[in-house]
């Protein structure tokens, strides 16, 4: 059981990868994320949420979240993280 488990957890990793790489989705790579945020940007988290995706963006000028819409390549919303 725990082998099935294990092979869907990688099956699912592989089949997200390719969409996120497929130009048949419009999503050539992570680059779109960290469109309007300044130089020295990284993304340090992903995770889904409501049917889009939160970022953990780290910045020169602190931690922010970033709620994106994948679909319309937009942010939605934006959290600021206090240190």
């Amino acid at each position: 059981m725990g082998v099935f488990i294990v092979g869907g957890t990688v099956a699912l990793g592989v089949v997200l990868v390719q969409r996120m790489n497929s130009k048949a989705t419009g999503l050539m790579g992570a680059e779109w994320l960290l469109e309007g945020q300044p130089a020295g940007s990284r993304i340090t988290s992903l995770a889904t949420a409501e049917g889009g995706l939160a970022v953990l963006v780290q910045r020169p000028d602190g931690e922010r979240v970033l709620l994106l819409d994948p679909r319309r390549r937009q942010v939605i919303g934006e959290i600021r993280l206090k240190p």
